[in-house]
């Protein structure tokens, strides 16, 4: 028999309110930023935007004819202070693939804050589109234009929005528009470490057409990359990435940055061999959990869900900007939630992943990391809809139409 249903504090009231007073800091603090700089393109140094800054001078670099010396860290961090003679520090690295390099091509031939307001408009166009279908419900803008990862993701001008919105669209796409799906999977070849658990995902669906568009476009992709900016690139992103393990096991990179469980123990003391160790076992259970789910259950929210939390789960290397990608697994688990009835700390679990990229990072100065606990949480509240077992839903509501043989419905669990 059922729990019956309770008021949770989590209300509707509270998600109308808390988001607004939560935007009216964040523009507080963005207008407090703008009249401290007022007219000037420098703050404290380093352009407004930070990351982007790379992705510019790359491009400048890349039309100048000069896209192999991108992959050098002298080369790259001397026109980087060249550009920007006022900024602190060595600069940035480049560890993108010549697929990455080639989309920000043309956004160096604009000036700095006009490339940079192009590319984060765009980007975040793109995710809150995607989004908004995602969720597939209206009255959720404040919420999701108050999410942390949104803004983090901003205010260093990165690209974390851009890939969201490629994997969530990819998702979105494949249970009507199959090639399509694999053409937006396959773009995101500009950070490939994202999209391998996507594989794991399209074979478990035996979803072999968008398997193998995905995989045409990301090899397109990449000729097309090679033969604009030349051969040499390739080799050059190869070798560049032994640079960013080395500067990742040694703390170059800053763990307390990195959602990861290989940062998590570096942080703790653990040694390279051990963290390494421990990044596996908890990346094998990741790929466990998405072939299960996507095995069992037809759902394209709990699919959707469980794919893009656990992907940081597989991936040692991961910033705080990609959790922008979290939104979707919230709206996803949310829309399920609604539709199908809520259990006990789904929604617990959810606000974590909300507030994870605001205080991560600060967390994490107590040499704490908590972002592969509140991953491995949202995989589990995932994970444990499709397992055998006691159902035990907080509040009961219909579900849509008979199980297919074989599957499990969403929000049921099977006979022991």
């Amino acid at each position: 028999m059922s729990e019956p249903t309770k008021a949770h504090w989590l209300n509707g009231e509270r998600l109308k309110v808390y988001p607004r007073i939560i935007i009216g800091l964040y523009v507080a603090v963005i207008l407090g930023f703008l009249l401290a700089t007022h007219d000037r393109p420098l703050a404290g140094g380093n352009p407004v935007g930070t990351d982007f800054m790379a992705f510019y001078v790359a491009a400048r670099m890349a039309l100048a004819g000069h896209a192999l010396q991108v992959f050098d860290v002298g080369a790259f961090g001397a026109v980087q202070r060249s550009l920007f003679p006022a900024m602190t520090g060595e600069g940035y690295g480049w560890f993108y693939p010549p697929t990455f390099l080639l989309i920000v091509l043309p956004f160096g031939l604009l000036p700095y804050l006009g490339s940079l307001i192009l590319f984060l408009t765009g980007s975040a166009t793109a995710w809150w589109v995607s989004l908004r279908k995602a969720f597939g419900r209206s009255g959720a803008g404040w919420i999701a234009a108050s999410f942390p990862g949104l803004w983090i993701c901003v205010v260093q001008g990165q690209n974390g929005l851009l890939t969201a919105a490629l994997a969530g669209g990819s998702l979105l796409c494949l249970p009507r528009r199959p090639a399509l799906a694999g053409v937006l999977l396959g773009l995101l070849a500009i950070k490939p470490q994202l999209a391998a658990l996507f594989a794991v995902a399209l074979i478990a669906a035996r979803a072999w057409r968008t398997l193998l568009v995905a995989a045409g476009t990301a090899a397109a992709f990449l000729g097309a990359s090679v033969l604009v900016l030349g051969g040499g690139t390739l080799t050059g992103w190869l070798g560049s990435l032994q640079v960013a393990r080395i500067a990742t096991e040694q703390g170059r990179l800053p763990w307390g940055k990195m959602p990861s469980t290989f940062a998590m123990l570096r942080l703790l003391g653990t040694p390279v061999g051990w963290a390494y160790a421990g990044h596996a076992v908890v990346a094998l259970a990741a790929v466990t959990a998405v072939w299960l789910v996507w095995r069992r259950t037809d759902s394209a929210s709990l699919r959707g869900a469980v794919l893009m939390a656990a992907t940081f789960l597989a991936n040692p290397y991961a910033f705080d900007y990609d959790l922008a990608w979290l939104a979707f697994p919230i709206a996803l688990l949310a829309r399920h939630g609604m539709e199908n009835g809520w259990r006990r700390g789904d929604r617990e679990v959810l606000l974590a992943a909300w507030v994870l990229p605001a205080v991560g990072t600060t967390i994490a100065t107590l040499h704490v990391q908590m972002g592969p606990l509140v991953l491995g949480a949202l995989v589990w509240i995932t994970l444990r809809r499709v397992l055998p077992g006691r159902r035990t839903s907080l509040a009961v509501e219909p579900r849509d139409g008979p199980a297919r043989p074989g599957r499990v419905q969403p929000g049921s669990s099977p006979a022991g």
